[in-house]
């Protein structure tokens, strides 16, 4: 009987990829970049280590939206720790006026709730526009 090698931290190699998001569609965009951060692409993926990529998103402010109805009456709520703090924020305010923070909501829902996918939602860096600096790391 043959098993799966199981991946030690040593052995993983982590490489930073550029997704630029002009033109695509948000949903299949972010599973894309949750599946990269969580490295389920890779042939020797171990769920209890941090086996993925670090992702870079540029053009955030120019991804587009499948019907009209769900970027209009989307709410994304946080809590604020006091009785009635629950702000709401609309996905069309955010997509205007903090493209980051979209990019970022909508992939911690795809990864796991634990200190390990605190860990790969660090290693996600959106860009509103086009500069970026992470030129370096990408060569």
């Amino acid at each position: 009987m043959k098993f799966t090698k199981i991946a030690t931290p040593e052995q993983i190699e982590q490489k930073w990829i550029l997704i630029d998001a002009e033109g695509k569609t948000f949903g299949r965009l972010i599973t894309e970049v949750a599946t990269r951060l969580r490295g389920k692409d890779k042939p020797y993926f171990t769920p209890n280590i941090d086996c993925g990529d670090y992702v870079v998103i540029i053009n955030a402010s120019k991804v587009k939206f499948n019907g009209a109805g769900k970027i209009a009456n989307k709410e994304y709520h946080r809590h604020t720790g006091y009785f009635g703090g629950v702000i709401s924020e609309k996905m069309t305010d955010l997509q205007s006026n903090n493209p980051e923070k979209l990019f970022k909501l909508a992939t911690r829902g795809m990864l796991p709730k634990t200190n390990l996918g605190r860990a790969m939602l660090k290693k996600l860096k959106v860009y509103a526009d086009a500069e970026h600096p992470h030129s370096a790391q990408l060569a």
